[in-house]
């Protein structure tokens, strides 16, 4: 079916609210050498105040990695200022590294108090936060922006729409996409739009419309873009498990973290401290499991940290840059009635 460009915003206007063994020896017996870095390493979280019950979540969820006697919790009670205090404390104790805080106005206040004597893995995902000797681990709007935009381009994807709600997380996937676009090779256009407003003029047709946000809006819109032959394409944002969602969502392209990995994680936290984790949980049981490797290579610091290309996470295996950010590999799915199938790996910014 063909369709103008200025049509489309009509369509989807409802949603916008052996001897190689002996030649390997060397390196096993020198692991078989290295001694394992006892150091502490502190847990920043907000053990107190109105996101405790979140910071609890967390720090059972690092102990499900590590649960070894060198990591020490400090609160922070949720504030900058908390922070800072916690991070001062971590230092006094000697901590080789920092895990948290959970959001970005932390995660400055520590880079600050700091100053680059450890690294610091913030579980923030605005990548604003980053600062010399601190990363910022959470999932963000760019790492799965970048994931589908590379997938769909390897389907002959070449010209995309991506509408900009003007909420946070879509705002920041499109001014994401457009500055990938040279890199991965597509034309992108974004059509800003808020509650109320008329629709720009959107001009012919893309191959696919990116709707990098949530709920109704992309319900809406994959609705209204069945029949067209767009592909719709949507991020972690969009996953929506609830029948009638699954039936709308039919044949969208979404990236996200591997939901099996996260499945199989949430099993063995409900199965030792009941309850369900979320992605924050998720983000802290990783970087336990970054620590226990890590100690197990007899060395806590940030040079370490770099020097691995791969750490295996649920959230989507890891890799830190020198500049404070991290690539991080997402599944794509493929949206079905029955639920999500992964279809590919991609690897995001």
């Amino acid at each position: 079916m063909a369709i103008r460009r200025r049509d489309l915003l009509s369509l989807i206007g409802s949603g916008l609210m052996v001897p190689s063994t002996l030649l390997a020896s060397p390196s096993v017996f020198a692991a078989d050498k290295v001694k394992r870095d006892k150091r502490p390493v502190a847990l920043l979280l907000p053990l107190s105040g109105p996101r405790a019950a979140l910071g609890l979540s967390m720090r059972q969820a690092v102990l499900l990695a590590d649960s070894g006697p060198e990591l020490t919790a400090y609160d922070t009670g949720g504030t900058p200022e908390g922070a800072a205090l916690a991070a001062r404390n971590a230092l006094k104790a000697k901590s080789a590294m920092i895990l948290g805080p959970v959001t970005a106005e932390e995660l400055t206040a520590v880079t600050s108090e700091v100053a680059r004597r450890v690294p610091v893995i913030g579980f923030t995902n605005n990548a604003v936060a980053r600062g010399p000797g601190s990363f910022v681990f959470g999932i963000t709007p760019a790492q799965v922006t970048s994931a589908i935009l590379r997938y769909a381009r390897s389907r002959g994807v070449r010209n995309i729409v991506v509408i900009d709600d003007s909420t946070p997380w879509s705002a920041a996937a499109a001014l994401a996409a457009g500055q990938a676009q040279g890199e991965i090779g597509v034309d992108v256009r974004v059509l800003t739009v808020t509650e109320g407003a008329p629709l720009p003029e959107a001009g012919d047709a893309p191959d696919a419309v990116l709707l990098p946000g949530s709920g109704a809006a992309v319900l809406a819109a994959a609705r209204n873009l069945k029949a067209t032959g767009i592909q719709l394409l949507g991020t972690v944002q969009a996953l929506d498990h609830r029948p009638a969602a699954l039936e709308a969502l039919d044949g969208a392209w979404i990236a996200s973290p591997d939901p099996a990995a996260f499945g199989k994680f949430a099993g063995e936290f409900r199965s030792r401290h009941g309850g369900t984790p979320g992605a924050l949980a998720a983000l802290a049981y990783d970087a336990g499991g970054i620590v226990k490797l890590l100690r197990a290579k007899g060395s806590l610091d940030e040079a370490a940290l770099l020097a691995e290309t791969n750490y295996p996470c649920v959230t989507g295996n890891a890799r830190f840059r020198s500049d404070g950010s991290v690539a991080r590999e997402l599944s794509i799915l493929l949206a079905g009635p029955q639920g999500y199938t992964p279809v590919a790996v991609s690897l995001g910014a």
